[in-house]
């Protein structure tokens, strides 16, 4: 068996997903069409296919034990020098962010790993692209606001054109997972269960 690179993020949901991702390409990002706009969870992954079984199994049951909880979007934050990148702020569901990836990434499961970064959940509206692209996307979207709340997490695995597609979501309380439906024309976003908030 060979490897695949997964990751695990929190669809942001429609309309807000695609109007950030043609943002994200308006500002001179070319990757944005084939990243679905998301919070991440875990960042891409490397993993044997062989584990894909264990990690479903283990990402179904922190989705069972987990609620609901209000997601806020509100102005930008930049993660520059450090990282050349610029993102939507999360005011809100941070701290229920911060359990799941800690959930997920537990020691004791199959998608235990290091990161590059402290954990800091965002939206990335541009990444490795000009200081000039950089700062209009900070400036920009600096008054976005964008509410919903987040019924599920999701798997994502990334192809050899470097578009990251949907595997499945795991729904909050029943940990039960969807598979993702191809959507049509080749796009990568898939629209998740939520309901707006606020």
């Amino acid at each position: 068996m060979g490897t695949v690179t997964l990751g695990v993020s929190i669809a942001v949901p429609e309309p807000y997903g695609s109007l950030l991702q043609e943002r994200r390409a308006g500002f001179g990002d070319t990757a944005a069409y084939g990243i679905p706009t998301h919070v991440t969870l875990v960042p891409p992954t490397e993993v044997a296919e062989e584990r894909l079984p264990a990690i479903e199994a283990h990402l179904a049951g922190v989705a069972a034990a987990h609620q609901p909880f209000p997601v806020r979007l509100k102005g930008t934050g930049t993660f520059r020098p450090l990282s050349p990148v610029v993102f939507v702020t999360l005011t809100e569901g941070v701290a229920s962010c911060n359990r799941l990836q800690a959930r997920i990434r537990d020691e004791a499961g199959p998608l235990v790993r290091d990161l590059q970064f402290p954990y800091h959940p965002h939206v990335t509206v541009a990444h490795g692209i000009s200081e000039e692209g950089m700062d209009r996307a900070f400036s920009e979207l600096a008054d976005y606001e964008a509410a919903w709340t987040c019924g599920s997490f999701a798997l994502y695995e990334q192809g050899p054109d470097a578009v990251w597609r949907k595997l499945y979501d795991y729904q909050f309380g029943s940990g039960r997972p969807i598979p993702a439906v191809p959507s049509q024309g080749g796009s990568p976003v898939d629209t998740p269960t939520v309901t707006p908030a606020g």
